[in-house]
């Protein structure tokens, strides 16, 4: 027995390191107004987004997760919801949006915005690899 739970905690710890160096990419497309998600260079998610409209851009490059939150509402919106937001450029996250009908097309004030149930996807799975293993790349117009 005692053979048994070491050898059960040693696969629970590789699983658990492996998980945690999986390497997460967040490809967003402002042209397309759509996100491919891959882990470990297989695409997992390909999603509708809306971005920046009206004088409101997206900024493009290469960023990774600042901060996380679960639960969030803006400040300079009007208390908008933001549900699962990934923060990755002073104020632009990636989060969950109410306004569903206007996927796929530009909208925003600059953030991206996603389904809530995929924005809930999307954060666990940083949340799980972190934001040191996942880059959030974003080009287009």
């Amino acid at each position: 027995m005692r053979r048994f739970v070491v050898l059960f905690s040693a696969v629970l710890a590789l699983a658990c390191s492996s998980a945690a160096q999986a390497r997460v990419v967040v490809q967003i497309d402002k042209s397309a107004q759509r996100m491919t998600v891959s882990v470990d260079g297989a695409q997992l998610y390909a999603w509708p987004v809306s971005t920046g409209a009206g004088g409101h851009g997206t900024p493009s490059g290469t960023f990774h997760p600042q901060i996380m939150m679960r639960s969030y509402f803006s400040k300079k919106y009007y208390g908008a919801p933001m549900p699962h937001s990934i923060f990755f450029y002073y104020g632009f996250a990636i989060h969950g949006t109410n306004q569903i009908s206007r996927l796929g097309g530009p909208a925003s004030h600059g953030c991206v915005r996603l389904h809530p149930g995929n924005a809930a996807t999307l954060f666990a799975l940083v949340q799980r690899a972190g934001a040191a293993n996942t880059d959030i790349i974003i080009s287009g117009w």
